[in-house]
């Protein structure tokens, strides 16, 4: 059964409103997660921080795909280190700057 294109774009209008929905509530959680753990303290370019944050997300993607290979048989990686990144655990709200700036 065909359907008009004026529902179409109705369909396509609700997806788009959905979408900016998800990112929106993503986009909260992600940045109440970085300011507690400090990182609206540190001085830091936006490229940088983004640099940053890709390399995590890969860390964690790398991880999965790790644990899936791990079930099925396969080899695992290379540990999933970030070059540059410390991993010595910071506490929630604790500034890794002395320099105070917000």
């Amino acid at each position: 059964m065909k359907r008009p294109s004026s529902k179409i774009r109705d369909e396509i209008a609700k997806l788009q409103e959905q979408l900016k929905a998800a990112e929106t509530r993503e986009a909260e959680r992600i940045g109440r997660i970085a300011l507690k753990a400090g990182l609206g303290e540190i001085d830091i370019d936006e490229a940088e921080l983004q640099a940053v944050f890709e390399n995590i997300a890969k860390r964690f993607r790398g991880a999965q795909d790790d644990a899936s290979r791990a079930t099925s048989g396969g080899k695992k990686g290379d540990g999933g280190g970030i070059a540059g990144v410390s991993t010595t655990m910071v506490p929630p709200g604790a500034a890794q700057s002395g320099n105070g700036e917000a």
